[in-house]
């Protein structure tokens, strides 16, 4: 398993309009053999800021796998209107630390 995280900062006045985006990406999500889970975060201090969390299978599998499906498109089109807003777009390794 790998976690994407897709660092963004959207304009003011537009938090409504990308939650609801999200929303209709992550309907695709749901349907994707390649995506384990997501979830979208706000900050606190700084509304504007969004990190967003998808969890893969694998590289592979999110970057061959879903991104060459026709899901990739109906997903990219829900989110397109914010891709500029993207500040960081990677994927990283979970490590648990022992306690």
């Amino acid at each position: 398993m790998v976690l994407e995280y897709i660092r963004y900062t959207v304009a003011a006045g537009q938090a409504e309009g990308f939650l609801t985006a999200y929303a209709d990406a992550g309907a695709v999500l749901d349907k994707d053999e390649h995506c384990l889970g997501y979830e979208v975060s706000q900050g606190v201090e700084e509304p504007e800021h969004f990190i967003v969390r998808i969890q893969w299978d694998s590289v592979e599998g999110h970057e061959r796998g879903f991104r060459s499906s026709p899901a990739f498109r109906e997903f990219f089109r829900a989110v397109q209107p914010y891709f500029a807003d993207i500040e960081e777009m990677k994927h990283y390794e979970l490590h648990p630390l022992a306690h």
